[in-house]
């Protein structure tokens, strides 16, 4: 019959051959306190900054932004606001390294579609549509 050990610290190396120190994992923070758990949003946040999506927006800003689709041609929202809105934030990521107005107008047509228009909805609606995206998104992009 196997005998148990008392509960307690595990011995750093045990299980491993012997003059084989361990080593810390690379992503581990040695001496980092532990008391202060961090968000779990917070490196997405910063993956996304970095991408050059800006945060969601907020509740009011939401229906200020869908409003003006809507108003563009209801057919952009097409009843998917969460689409629309995920559109609006990739379209913000493409201008912030796009600083040509014909080339942003253009992205904008590719992106926004509908199955009606799966060609975009040319150049003219395109370009309220990037109106409203940069107004209502990313007004500093």
């Amino acid at each position: 019959m196997p005998t148990s050990t008392p509960p307690g610290p595990v011995k750093r190396g045990s299980g491993r051959r012997a003059g084989r120190p361990s080593k810390p994992k690379p992503d581990a923070k040695v001496g980092a306190p532990t008391s202060a758990p961090q968000s779990s949003t917070a490196p997405e946040a910063l993956s996304s900054a970095a991408a050059g999506i800006p945060p969601s927006p907020a509740p009011e800003q939401r229906t200020v932004y869908l409003a003006a689709l809507n108003k563009i041609d209801p057919e952009i929202v097409n009843g998917k606001d969460d689409k629309a809105i995920s559109r609006g934030l990739s379209q913000c990521q493409s201008m912030k390294d796009q600083k040509d107005p014909t080339k942003r107008v253009e992205s904008t047509n590719r992106r926004f579609i509908s199955p009606n228009h799966p060609d975009g909805f040319g150049p003219t609606k395109a370009a309220f549509i990037l109106a409203a995206v940069q107004t209502n998104l990313c007004p500093t992009y």
